[in-house]
């Protein structure tokens, strides 16, 4: 299937709130997100969101209203040019200990598995510690951190654990730029 990007949504894509974001009026996209996705499948990449959404979990939204932020995300994305593939997203809350919620690599799994995924031929873009725990969880090629969202104190998390990621950008477009230029698909 080509190269596959891996995108956390939450501070990645979009603003992330610790109030979570639990219906459409309230997902914003981080700016230049759109036009970084539109520029990967533009430069041939396949792009896929891996993302936890307790909320559902939490009763805070249903599935539905979480079904139509992904919309509003996929045609704002379509807008400026580019295509979100698929999303893949964790329902659970930390508390169910399930494999599918990140650093567990449950999520990329199962986008691997639904579309034969050669995982040395993907890299994953998160602004957590747990995105790049997951992508080398999983393992992906590459692991990549934005400052936006919750980048900054990520970035203090996995120095103290030791884990360093392939690139930190201060958002998704520099981070696009970045995939584009050193990675080959």
């Amino acid at each position: 299937m080509g190269y596959i990007v891996f995108l956390d949504r939450d501070g990645v894509i979009n603003i992330d709130s610790s109030e979570y974001v639990k219906n459409e009026s309230e997902f914003e996209f981080i700016p230049k997100s759109p036009e970084a996705i539109a520029l990967l499948c533009k430069n041939g990449f396949h792009v896929i969101v891996i993302t936890n959404q307790s909320l559902i979990g939490r009763k805070m939204a249903t599935r539905k209203a979480l079904d139509i932020i992904f919309k509003k995300m996929k045609d704002g994305v379509k807008k400026a040019g580019g295509d979100i593939k698929d999303v893949f997203f964790c329902p659970h809350t930390p508390e169910e200990c399930c494999s599918c919620r990140k650093p567990k690599p449950g999520l990329i799994l199962e986008a691997q598995k639904k579309y034969r995924i050669d995982l040395a031929r993907s890299c994953m873009v998160g602004d957590s510690a747990k995105d790049i725990e997951c992508a080398r969880n999983a393992g992906c090629s590459k692991s990549l951190l934005v400052k936006t969202g919750n980048g900054l104190k990520a970035e203090h998390q996995l120095y103290q654990k030791g884990i360093t990621p392939d690139f930190i950008g201060s958002d998704l477009y520099e981070t696009a730029l970045w995939i584009i230029k050193n990675v080959k698909i």
